[in-house]
């Protein structure tokens, strides 16, 4: 079982940065995943940037190039790096973990689109809100 939770989040203009951190309670099980994921309003949770046990990291098309995950395994902690942002970027942001995903395949959550998987430890998210 994990428990994690995010903070960071804030309210920036458009081509501000904004840093994420996510510390997890977990007991670790061998290799596992972890993961920033959005939700917007009115759309479906979607992945944003995954990270693999290794340190491989794993981004959604829409935010290769500006943002940065990346991870602290002995301080179970979680950090994405979001520069460049846009208001398309304004979504309630949540880290969830895989801790049973085989390896190579963290970076699947990449594409998350709501459905399927094996994450838990929703917290209750951290907002971003970037303006025009």
């Amino acid at each position: 079982q994990v428990q994690l939770v995010e903070s960071g989040g804030g309210s920036v203009q458009s081509g501000g940065s904004l840093t994420l951190s996510c510390v997890a309670s977990l007991r670790t099980r061998g290799g596992y995943c972890m993961g920033w994921f959005r939700q917007a309003p009115g759309k479906e949770r979607e992945g944003v940037a995954v990270v693999d046990i290794n340190g491989t990291p794993s981004y959604a098309d829409s935010v290769k190039g500006r943002f940065t995950i990346s991870r602290d395994n002995a301080k179970n902690t979680l950090v994405l790096q979001m520069n460049t942002l846009s208001p398309e970027d304004t979504a309630m942001y949540y880290c969830a973990a895989d801790l049973s995903a085989p390896p190579g395949t963290c970076a699947w959550y990449s594409g998350y689109h709501g459905t399927g998987g094996n994450l838990e430890g929703w917290g209750q998210g951290t907002l971003v809100i970037v303006s025009s």
